[in-house]
C-alpha cells in the first residue's frame, strides 16, 4: 500500500470554497478536462444533525501508462463513488471516494477535508491509499502503486489550480449577482420614491 498526502490553504472563506465545491468539475475549471460526467446518485439531510449526504458517481477519462493498461486492461474511462458530508455548525466539508472500476484489481480510498483556518482561509486536506491487489508479485504491485501517486501528485497540482479558478469565479459571479439584486430592489423602489418627492 502506498499513500499520497497533500494538504493546501485556499484564500477563500469556508462558506465560499463549501459552495463552490459543487462546480468544481465545471467548464470554469479548465484542469479537470479528465472529469467527463458527475452524477448524483443521491442527496439528504440529517434533520438531527444538518449534516448534508450525497452520493455522487464521477466518470473520469485519464490515460494510464501503457504497460498498466496491458497489464490491467485497456478501459479509458473509470468510475468513482464519492460521498460527501457537509457539515455546517463544524464548518467541515468531508469527502470520501473509492475507485469503481478495475476494484478488484487496484483498490483506491481518497478522504478529502475542507475546514475553515480563519474567516478568508480555508484549509484542503487530502488522504488517498492506493493499494494493488495482484497476488504475490511485489515489484508489479510496487509500480502500480508508484505510478498512481504520481498521477495522484500531478492532479493534485492541477486540481488545485483548477479549484482556484473555480473558486475566483464564483466570487465574481456571486457578486455581480448581488450588485444585480440591489440595483433590481432599488428600482423596484423608485416609484415609490418618486410618489413621495411629488408629496
Amino acid at each position: 500500500m502506498k499513500v499520497f498526502s497533500n494538504t493546501e490553504t485556499f484564500d477563500y472563506s469556508w462558506e465560499e470554497v463549501s459552495t463552490a465545491n459543487w462546480r468544481k468539475y465545471c467548464p470554469w475549471n479548465d484542469k479537470s478536462t479528465h472529469v467527463v460526467a458527475v452524477d448524483t446518485i443521491s442527496r439528504t439531510v440529517d434533520p438531527a444533525t444538518g449534516i448534508l449526504r450525497t452520493e455522487r458517481l464521477i466518470t473520469c477519462r485519464q490515460s494510464a501508462p501503457e504497460w498498466l493498461k496491458k497489464l490491467l486492461g485497456g478501459a479509458e474511462e473509470s468510475q468513482v463513488l464519492e460521498t460527501s458530508y457537509v457539515d455546517p455548525s463544524n464548518k467541515t466539508v468531508t469527502m470520501v471516494s473509492a475507485n469503481l472500476t478495475l476494484s478488484n484489481l487496484i483498490n483506491v480510498q481518497e478522504t478529502v477535508v475542507y475546514k475553515p483556518l480563519n474567516d478568508h482561509q480555508t484549509q484542503f486536506v487530502q488522504d488517498a491509499k492506493i493499494t494493488a491487489l495482484c497476488g504475490g508479485w511485489q515489484r508489479i504491485k510496487n509500480s502500480i502503486e508508484d505510478s498512481l501517486v504520481k498521477r495522484f501528485r500531478e492532479n493534485a497540482i492541477k486540481g488545485k489550480e483548477g479549484f482556484e479558478a473555480v473558486l475566483e469565479m464564483s466570487r465574481r459571479v456571486f457578486a455581480e449577482e448581488r450588485e444585480r439584486e440591489k440595483m433590481m430592489m432599488i428600482m423596484s423602489q423608485a416609484p415609490n420614491i418618486r410618489r413621495a418627492a411629488a408629496y
